[in-house]
């Protein structure tokens, strides 16, 4: 199967939760088609998070130029959960960092996408290398510090991270400093799915009850339904209020309660597609229930 591309790109603006469908779709078929060419990479985190990156990316929340991607001005992005950068590559091809046609090349050997986010090859729209995880989390942590005490400017950080990967202690450090300093321009997003490589999150290594801990940390907490779009929307847009009106001077978690593979039956809520890519067959079935 030859998959192809096309060069769609989506405006960054604010939008009603009907007009993000197409939006979705486009993201999901993107991932779907890299992974099964590619023979390799993470599936159900990047497909069950699709809901998200799509209102974050394409819904007025972030302030980004694709056409000056350094531009000082802008709001930065952490894919804490490296494995999920399949979304990551859809949002910023859709976004006119690069062309869409280069997804094709994901995990291949000269690519710039590589199966964890990285700066090394020069790919506009990645902010730092990250995959180990507890990693990235640390390095928008430092970032966000850095905005608002030091160069003290405008500019927001939003990071990803996985539910597993609150399993690595560097994630407590990263919060209990997020809370120290009282960081309102620093979003964090947990994506939980409840489900890791070897089983569900809370029977290989509990993490529960999750919101009660980010509150002792003195964070502001949403729990949202992570593939309810509306949800999604009223979570983010709550953050940059909160920040542009200096209304609660701490970091904001977002709980986004989401399903692994969501939309995609025999992938849906199955912690076995955490690693695994689709074939190009079941690709294709899943391409048709899109």
């Amino acid at each position: 199967m030859n998959f192809t591309f096309p060069e769609i790109i989506f405006e960054n603006k604010k939008r009603n939760p009907n007009e993000y469908s197409n939006i979705i779709k486009e993201i999901k078929s993107d991932i779907l088609k890299s992974l099964a060419l590619a023979k390799s990479g993470h599936s159900g985190g990047a497909i069950g998070i699709t809901d998200v990156m799509a209102v974050l990316f394409f819904g007025g929340i972030m302030k980004y130029d694709s056409q000056n991607p350094n531009s000082p001005k802008r709001d930065r992005f952490i894919l804490s959960a490296g494995h999920y950068v399949p979304v990551l590559y859809s949002c910023l091809a859709r976004a006119g960092y690069f062309p869409a046609s280069e997804l094709a090349t994901l995990r291949k050997l000269g690519s710039r996408l590589q199966g964890h986010p990285a700066t090394v090859e020069s790919l506009p729209g990645i902010e730092t290398t990250a995959g180990s995880l507890g990693q990235g989390i640390s390095i928008a942590l430092g970032m966000a510090i850095s905005d608002k005490l030091i160069d003290e400017n405008e500019r927001k950080v939003f990071c990803l991270t996985g539910d597993g990967e609150l399993q690595e202690g560097s994630c407590w450090e990263t919060a209990m400093a997020a809370g120290h300093y009282k960081l309102d321009n620093f979003c964090w997003i947990v994506d939980n799915n409840d489900c890791q490589i070897d089983g569900r999150v809370k029977d290989v290594m509990t993490i529960y009850p999750l919101a009660d801990k980010f509150k002792a940390f003195n964070f502001d907490v949403i729990e949202i339904d992570g593939n309810d779009v509306s949800q999604v929307i009223s979570a983010l847009e709550t953050f940059n209020s909160n920040y542009s009106n200096k209304t609660t001077g701490k970091p904001l978690c977002i709980i986004a309660k989401t399903k692994m593979g969501n939309g995609i039956s025999f992938m849906q809520d199955k912690h076995q597609w955490h690693g695994n890519p689709p074939t190009v067959e079941q690709a294709e079935i899943a391409l048709k229930e899109l």
